[in-house]
């Protein structure tokens, strides 16, 4: 993301897997890999984390200068980082950025804090903080991340091994299971798209099913596809698959044996192991991201799990007190926004519209006194607390 004034642009890169290629393009603009002498793609970040920074410099002067068509020079940049990012990561950027494409000012900031930042737009938020919980859910891995005043609690992060991608792999498994005539070569393809168009996550299992068993036509969903090989068309019925797919947040063991936890018990974890002080806050303040997040009712159901956790938390501390103690309730509040799968990228195109952005860069003239370890901090910004 760069900025110039109070106008930005950016570059939405829409996994934590990038990729660089030998592409040839075309007249109407199009590309198509090269069969030599590079025929597979090379991969400098994975799950989030730079492994090749040569490549990752040339992946950032293909982002620069051939898709955003800017002069490094005249820009100032925001870049994003993934929680629990290292120090030498942060060196390791400040001098692509400020040596190699010596930009005038650069800004790193956490992910969580900027999807807290997009969560303003929403009209659940009446105060805007940067206080609160942060569910990032991609492709991959999904983070449960507390912040406090704009500070990632690094100590208690946790992480899920559910994501969009297991619900692919386990839709994929049940439409194998009915033989529905899917060809075999499409069958993710087919999955992936089952689960974009139609999942949404329900309140109720056996309820759910039961809507489905007594009135089908009026709940099963058809999906048509090109078959690859002999190009006719096919048609599938889509059915309990619908919510059987996102339920796995919610009843883990479905997919994956070895991890159980419902990701609302997760999250309580979390928020209880942050300091006493900012439970409160962190409940109130639960903040959904990544294009994971985005099944219908998620929000809904998450926000109903957790509610049913912490009061039966607070139920059996008065209980145990003998009736003497009248715990007062506790506010849980998960927030939704239109924004929700890009929220990292439009939270800190906000920040970075700010005047106050420029007051928190560090500069060039900066990173030539001290060096690369001027950016091993990166100072919060002061209208956000």
């Amino acid at each position: 993301m760069l900025t110039d004034g109070l106008e930005c642009c950016g570059l939405l890169v829409d996994y934590c897997d990038v990729f660089i290629s030998c592409l040839d393009s075309h007249s109407d603009g199009t590309h198509s890999l090269q069969s030599i002498p590079c025929l597979s793609p090379q991969w400098p970040i994975r799950h989030g984390i730079v492994e090749d920074w040569d490549l990752m410099e040339r992946f950032m002067e293909q982002v620069i200068f051939k898709y955003l068509r800017a002069e490094p020079e005249d820009h100032y940049f925001l870049l994003t980082e993934p929680p629990l990012n290292t120090p030498e990561n942060r060196e390791y950027t400040a001098e692509i950025m400020f040596e190699s494409f010596n930009v005038p000012g650069l800004y790193i900031a956490v992910q969580a804090v900027l999807a807290l930042a997009a969560s303003w737009t929403s009209r659940q938020v009446g105060e805007r903080t940067l206080t609160g919980t942060v569910i990032d859910s991609g492709d991959g891995v999904t983070h449960v991340i507390p912040v406090a005043e704009g500070y990632v609690i690094g100590s208690c992060i946790k992480h899920i091994p559910i994501a969009g991608r297991d619900i692919t792999y386990f839709t994929q498994q049940l439409l194998r299971e009915r033989e529905v005539g899917i060809p075999p070569e499409q069958s993710l393809e087919t999955a992936k798209a089952v689960k974009e168009r139609f999942s949404y996550v329900c309140p109720d299992l056996v309820k759910e099913f039961n809507k489905y068993d007594t009135d089908g036509s009026k709940w099963i969903k058809q999906y048509t596809g090109i078959n690859a090989i002999s190009k006719k068309e096919f048609t599938i019925d889509v059915g309990y698959e619908r919510f059987l797919g996102p339920e796995i947040f919610f009843h883990p063991e479905f997919a994956n044996p070895d991890f159980t936890q419902p990701i609302s018990e997760v999250v309580d974890e979390v928020i209880q192991n942050c300091p006493i002080d900012v439970r409160r806050p962190l409940y109130k303040n639960i903040v959904l991201s990544g294009g994971s997040t985005m099944f219908r009712d998620f929000g809904r159901r998450l926000q109903r799990d957790l509610k049913r956790t912490v009061d039966a938390r607070l139920k059996l501390s008065e209980e145990l007190s003998g009736g003497k103690l009248k715990p007062k309730p506790i506010d849980v509040q998960v927030v939704t926004h239109h924004m929700q799968r890009y929220a990292v990228w439009f939270g800190g195109s906000m920040l970075a519209s700010t005047p106050e952005f420029y007051q928190v860069c560090h500069t060039k003239k900066d990173y030539e006194e001290i060096g690369p370890s001027i950016c091993r901090h990166n100072p919060v910004f002061g209208v956000m607390s």
